[in-house]
């Protein structure tokens, strides 16, 4: 890996979850208190996750996204794509269809993690299409 200055390990090879990115990511637990897990997700430069689905019942299920380092893209259906740099918090609302991951040209890392409850699920769905990627600026 190259020079990547990150306050977080990268952690393994996401390969649980392989099947669901396109590119490599890498996946660190920072807290995995049974109530908040708390997990950081390194990308490699043009690695980017399907479009998926965070499910929960009263206010459960929101995901929380905290770039720490790099640069990356998050993007919630029907909403123009947040460009993500060390700082940027971005809330998907429960039930909301999205996508996140890294520029083409540069590794990502984010804090990630599911508000606890009742019927906290995940659903994986599509890839992202590469037209829609490849037309966003790289770094």
């Amino acid at each position: 890996m190259p020079a990547f200055d990150r306050p977080f390990a990268t952690g393994e090879p996401n390969d649980a979850f392989a099947q669901y990115f396109t590119g490599r990511s890498y996946l660190a637990p920072v807290s995995t208190d049974s109530s908040v897990v708390v997990s950081n997700v390194t990308f490699e430069p043009g690695c980017i996750n399907h479009w998926h689905v965070h499910h929960g019942v009263d206010g459960a299920g929101d995901q929380v996204l905290m770039c720490t380092a790099g640069s990356g893209w998050a993007q919630l259906e029907g909403e123009e794509p947040i460009s993500m740099v060390p700082g940027t918090v971005v809330r998907v609302p429960a039930g909301t269809k999205h996508w996140h991951g890294a520029k083409a040209g540069s590794w990502f890392s984010h804090l990630a993690f599911i508000t606890p409850g009742e019927g906290v699920s995940n659903e994986w769905l599509e890839p992202v299409d590469t037209e829609l990627y490849a037309a966003l600026p790289v770094g």
